[in-house]
């Protein structure tokens, strides 16, 4: 028979409170040993807790609950569950994490690179007081439903299976076109630019979702590859692919974008690792409860890629990410780039529960080959300062502090240290910019998205060269005449903006990169899809334009590598 749910909560409850006697009574141990204080005296000392004292107190805490607070008969058990759990593991460290039944299946589609649904990006359109006038179409993907049946960019979402989708935001509408394999979501459309109104009928199915957005020649004889999604089931794949395809075009030298990459699937960060380290040379060493002993991941490739590279990375960069860039910065293989990475070096399990959910936990911690310690320190127990490094998510302005733990040495001899992430071998900082301007362009995407609907259906007299009037052409590098945002372009949107936004002109012109990047965007998500217009990102992207001048380093350190390797496998023969 299966207990009632007040039951069940003691239970779950239960765990949480004996975690916390446990650590008030080691803590209370660990001070007594370390002060000169008169001994506690016996009587002080509490009794251990019985396991039943404890769950027959937090069932009747839930009943007198349930009885006398004033929301007490609604109480949402699954809430409280997760709450009680996640406040249990975090006692432990910032990364075991509880996930209930629906946020497993999410961690299990993200890790598989697909979702089911109808295969497009879509966006809200807001009106000048803020309120969301309707959702509309972005891109769809190469082959997926929403591309085969005909959806285009500009195509306004009015209902989906009979219910209407006006005013709602598009995080709303994207649940609707979600759904199992094989189930059908009659979608009514309306076209850009004739306001016609369709009907379609699309049926879901298993979408990509790459997690190499873009890999394209940055220039002749430079390839980038942004590896920026996390690394799932697929990303090995991909990026060998990309690796690939960037040499039949003549790529002699690589940038590898890890910003914002967040981590993932450990051994697809080995296999990328691998591809640029010699046979024997350490990836990464595990240290955990589970193998008695540290253990060492080593690469068995005898023809490495000797391709120069340079690795980006920021704060964002976490976990297997770091692993990789770790790697190679301990090889002198790459040069590194950017900002100092964030700190993730413990490594999660998942151990699925009853009920499908699922408690992801902490079972060991990763080393760089020289001996670097990755995690920062977590020992104050605060998660807000823990993802902030103490400052504050508005304070956009203060850019983020190399911590210095250790002192490691690279192959070749360079001073690294670990404790707080990897430490850019050129720091680059992120462009930041005040609250106040970030504010200015967030209002701006709106009337930036409304005229480029005007400008993709041919509407805006004097550029109805603009319009977009064939389908998507995907896997596109663009080109610098690819719908380039001219001075008479600017100057129409500023009138725009005025006229149906309420904006200052001379507050729009002070955004005017911003305004013409986005514009581009725009045109170029409509053309070729919204893969491709990271290129355009990546034109106004300071960090990777510095980076190119850097090649010359990273040649000098290839060569080195080489050089250490060489001299090292030949005093082992």
């Amino acid at each position: 028979m299966k207990r009632s749910n007040r039951t069940l909560a003691a239970a779950i409850l239960m765990a949480f409170f004996v975690t916390g006697l446990f650590a008030q009574s080691t803590t209370a141990s660990r001070i007594d040993m370390g002060d000169q204080r008169p001994e506690t005296r016996p009587a002080d000392v509490q009794k251990p807790v019985k396991l039943e004292t404890v769950e027959r107190d937090v069932a009747e805490a839930l009943s007198l609950i349930e009885e006398h607070h004033f929301n007490g008969r609604n109480t949402d058990y699954n809430a409280l569950f997760k709450s009680a759990i996640d406040s249990m593991l975090h006692t432990l460290d910032p990364h075991s994490n509880y996930f209930d039944a629906k946020e497993f299946r999410q961690f299990q589609t993200n890790q598989n690179s697909k979702y089911f649904g109808i295969g497009a990006t879509i966006g809200d359109l807001r009106d000048k007081k803020g309120k969301v006038v309707a959702t509309y179409i972005k891109s769809t993907f190469k082959n997926a439903p929403a591309n085969r049946a005909g959806l285009l960019y500009g195509d306004k979402i009015v209902e989906v299976n009979g219910q209407s989708m006006l005013g709602k935001p598009y995080y709303t509408v994207r649940d609707f076109l979600r759904g199992p394999k094989g189930t059908a979501a009659v979608v009514v459309v309306e076209r850009n630019g004739t306001g016609i109104r369709e009907t379609v009928e699309i049926v879901r199915d298993g979408v990509s979702t790459p997690s190499i957005p873009e890999a394209y020649m940055l220039r002749p004889g430079v390839g980038y590859i942004a590896m920026t999604v996390g690394f799932n089931r697929t990303t090995f794949n991909e990026f060998n692919a990309a690796m690939k395809e960037l040499k039949s075009l003549g790529m002699e030298r690589l940038v590898l974008d890890l910003r914002g990459n967040g981590g993932g699937l450990v051994n697809q960060a080995f296999w990328v690792a691998n591809t640029f380290l010699s046979d024997g040379q350490a990836i990464f060493t595990q240290k955990g409860r589970s193998q008695g002993r540290p253990q060492t991941y080593s690469s068995d490739n005898s023809n490495p890629d000797r391709t120069p590279l340079v690795i980006l990375v920021n704060g964002s960069t976490a976990s297997a990410s770091e692993i990789l860039a770790g790697a190679l910065q301990d090889h002198d293989r790459a040069l590194i780039v950017g900002e100092n990475s964030f700190g993730k070096g413990l490594v999660q399990n998942p151990f699925p529960l009853e009920y499908g959910s699922m408690l992801l936990l902490t079972i060991a911690k990763y080393e760089t080959p020289s001996g670097r310690l990755i995690q920062k320190d977590y020992s104050n127990g605060n998660l807000y300062d823990y993802y902030t490094n103490g400052g504050s998510f508005e304070d956009s302005e203060k850019p983020r502090q190399r911590q210095k733990g250790p002192e490691s040495r690279t192959d070749s001899g360079r001073i690294v240290y670990g404790g707080g992430g990897i430490a850019p071998d050129v720091e680059i900082p992120t462009p930041r910019i005040t609250g106040a301007r970030g504010r200015v362009q967030q209002k701006l995407t709106d009337p930036i998205f409304s005229y480029a609907l005007k400008l993709a259906a041919g509407d805006v007299r004097g550029f109805e060269s603009y319009a977009v009037t064939k389908p998507v052409v995907y896997e596109y590098d663009i080109k610098p005449d690819d719908y380039p945002v001219s001075e008479s372009l600017l100057s129409n949107f500023v009138k725009y903006a005025v006229s149906q936004y309420g904006f200052d002109a001379k507050q729009v012109r002070r955004e005017s990169e911003f305004v013409k990047r986005m514009l581009r965007t725009e045109l170029i998500t409509a053309a070729f899809g919204s893969q491709t217009s990271f290129q355009v990102y990546n034109e106004y992207d300071p960090q990777l334009q510095r980076s190119l001048d850097l090649f010359p380093q990273a040649q000098q350190l290839n060569r080195l590598s080489k050089e250490t390797f060489n001299v090292e496998a030949a005093s082992k023969n």
